[in-house]
């Protein structure tokens, strides 16, 4: 029995049961593919059949006003990946009548769709014979077949995807790319594989080697950048001021008005700075709630704290819904508003929604 072979044993007697297993829906594929980039099966599950049913079809999203699809979003992060979504569900009900792109060179075409997903659905959808290729297959590749060129790097890619190219079933395109997905993430993990039960050990060159934990190798990702936010909660009665993002990884969602350093500064120096920044006179009395988050990102540490300011006045307050994108909004209603769950958080936890 060769190696597509086993593995396609082997997916018939582990799979897992996931909600949009067994459907050739590409609307439903495409949607578990973009929500479990980056995030973990028992999480992306619950937000899959909330836009599941929210949106049960591609002319439902695209319907949608965006803070909405963000909302729904909120706690994923990433919001990027679900810009793209509404974006290309547009795209597919204005320019293609609604019909799903039915192959992976035109799945490419999609906004946010990369090699991966656009061989995920071309293969689940269609059963086109294309690999599908993600961190999991990558390290089941690596350790099995034993190369030790970095994975993330274009001579280590290169070979996986020809070998990849060389196993792929012609007839069990989308059961062989969903098995090896599996295996790689239930199976051949990172750390402690169950290799004493691997159906693969007697050849499998990580393990006849004992090099199952030197692979696969990867190039080092550049160190993450620190930056330093300062977040000031305007309060008047029971309204707050939010301040919609006009760039960044949070584009579009809402947040607080807020200061960004590349350094460390004092309490005084931040409150100085947002003084400054919002245009408030040196005896305005910004407190400092002593409240750090360290929020981490792909790329960035985040390190937030939070001031408030209690406005004297409506007409004080106002003044502040007056800055470029900024409103004004009760308490109440901040949950209709999406934010970065960072500030989800912060609101929920200091008893202010």
């Amino acid at each position: 029995m060769n190696f597509t072979q086993k593995i396609l044993a082997w997916y018939d007697a582990n799979r897992r049961e996931l909600p949009w297993r067994g459907s050739q829906n590409p609307y439903h594929i495409w949607l578990s593919e973009v929500i479990l980039q980056q995030t973990q099966i028992v999480q992306g599950t619950a937000y899959y059949l909330k836009f599941v049913e929210t949106y049960p079809t591609v002319f439902d999203l695209a319907a949608a006003d965006e803070r909405d699809v963000l909302l729904l979003w909120q706690g994923l992060g990433y919001y990027s990946r679900a810009r793209n979504l509404h974006f290309s569900a547009k795209y597919i009900v204005q320019n293609l009548g609604g019909v799903f792109p039915k192959s992976y060179r035109e799945l490419l075409k999609l906004k946010g769709v990369g090699d991966y997903t656009a061989a995920a659905i071309a293969s689940l959808a269609y059963n086109e014979v294309q690999p599908a290729i993600d961190g999991n297959v990558q390290r089941v590749i690596a350790r099995v077949f034993g190369i030790s060129e970095p994975v993330n790097a274009p001579l280590g890619m290169k070979l996986i995807r020809e070998k990849s190219e060389n196993l792929i079933s012609h007839t069990h395109a989308a059961d062989y790319n969903q098995a090896m997905m599996d295996f790689g993430a239930t199976h051949c993990t990172p750390k402690n594989p169950k290799c004493s039960e691997c159906p693969f050990s007697a050849d499998c060159v990580a393990f006849t080697t004992d090099t199952v934990a030197k692979l696969p190798v990867k190039i080092k990702a550049k160190p993450k950048t620190d930056l330093y936010i300062s977040y000031l909660v305007i309060l008047f009665k029971n309204s707050v001021i939010l301040k919609k993002r006009t760039d960044g990884i949070w584009l579009n969602m809402f947040e607080l008005p807020n200061i960004t350093e590349e350094t460390d500064l004092s309490s005084e120096d931040v409150v100085s700075a947002l003084k400054s920044n919002f245009g408030m006179t040196e005896n305005s009395e910004i407190i400092d709630l002593k409240i750090e988050v360290k929020h981490v990102l792909s790329h960035l540490n985040l390190h937030i704290r939070f001031f408030e300011y209690k406005a004297i006045s409506e007409a004080d307050f106002q003044k502040f819904s007056s800055i470029s994108e900024s409103i004004s909004c009760t308490l109440e209603n901040v949950n209709q508003y999406p934010k970065p769950v960072v500030l989800e958080n912060f609101f929920a936890k200091n008893c202010l929604i």
